[in-house]
């Protein structure tokens, strides 16, 4: 079998990472193919599985980049036991999850430095990590800060109706936020859905959650550049929230891209379909922000 043929086949590598909390999360690893580019860390949005951003990954590391994609804890495959007992938190996911994912990337390549490229949330907690300057470069897809007073009024609405009284009611009589009956991702532990309720509701994103904790808050140090790419037809990521997050990292070089799904054949993109085989359109220019290059 000739080596293109087994690249063609590489299966991801199923990877057990642990938190310094002793929390074990589940990820997959894929070899990038001649390995020409920086290792990437992808971090899923808020209630979306691992598995969900497979295929893609196992694109990008045919663009010639270790990939490392996992469940944050009490979602997909990091969750243990019944999710009325989890006891995560959002910030823990940056504080805890994305912090020990980075590190174990960063062993498992040798590396100094890798891209995190982060879908929504996942591209919006790294003033939450004190392993921050590991990070060459951040592509934020869809990250904003999802607030609610910067989003268009009808699906400000909508969205407050969401988070703040239908999880609300649904932790109180499941003890877990049943979001997926709202068309919100994945069920998630109650300490995170409250978060994401009350950080949207408020703006500035995870600066929420070091309130009165500048020992944990890196907002102000992050150098790293933030790209963020975002659709312009996405109800959550806006030229609004995206300028809220931008003002969390006050001194570091920052770029939007907004894209037009039309110009790439498509009819929608919004906020979850980038990573969908469907709009595999879109994924070179998830690549050429990875690599760091110019329009």
């Amino acid at each position: 079998m000739s080596q293109t043929d087994s690249a063609a086949i590489q299966e991801p590598e199923r990877v057990v990472i642990i938190c310094a909390d002793r929390v074990r999360l589940q990820g997959h690893f894929l070899h990038g193919r001649g390995t020409i580019g920086l290792p990437v860390l992808l971090c899923p949005a808020t209630g979306v599985k691992q598995h969900f951003y497979l295929r893609f990954v196992s694109w990008l590391a045919d663009q010639g980049h270790d990939v490392l994609v996992f469940d944050y804890r009490g979602i997909g495959l990091s969750r243990h036991g019944r999710l009325k007992d989890s006891k995560a938190t959002l910030a823990e996911w940056g504080q805890q999850d994305q912090v020990a994912a980075l590190e174990w990337l960063l062993q498992r390549t040798g590396s100094d430095q890798v891209v995190l490229l982060g879908h929504s949330a996942g591209g919006q907690m790294i003033g939450l990590l004190p392993n921050h300057q590991r990070i060459a470069r951040l592509v934020g897809v869809s990250a904003s800060t999802g607030w609610f007073r910067a989003m268009r009024p009808a699906f400000a609405l909508k969205a407050r109706l969401g988070l703040r009284c239908l999880v609300p009611l649904g932790i109180w009589l499941k003890g877990y936020a049943p979001t997926s009956k709202i068309g919100l991702g994945q069920d998630l532990p109650a300490g995170v859905a409250r978060q994401w309720g009350q950080w949207c509701a408020a703006g500035g994103y995870a600066t929420n959650a070091i309130r009165h904790q500048p020992e944990q808050d890196f907002h102000t140090k992050i150098r790293t550049p933030i790209t963020v790419l975002y659709a312009e037809d996405d109800d959550i990521a806006n030229s609004a929230t995206v300028e809220d997050l931008f003002r969390t990292f006050p001194v570091a070089p920052k770029r939007v891209l907004p894209v037009n799904p039309v110009h790439h054949g498509l009819k929608a993109l919004g906020h979850m379909n980038w990573f969908r085989s469907s709009h595999q359109a879109v994924w070179p220019l998830m690549a050429k922000a990875v690599r760091g290059a110019d329009d």
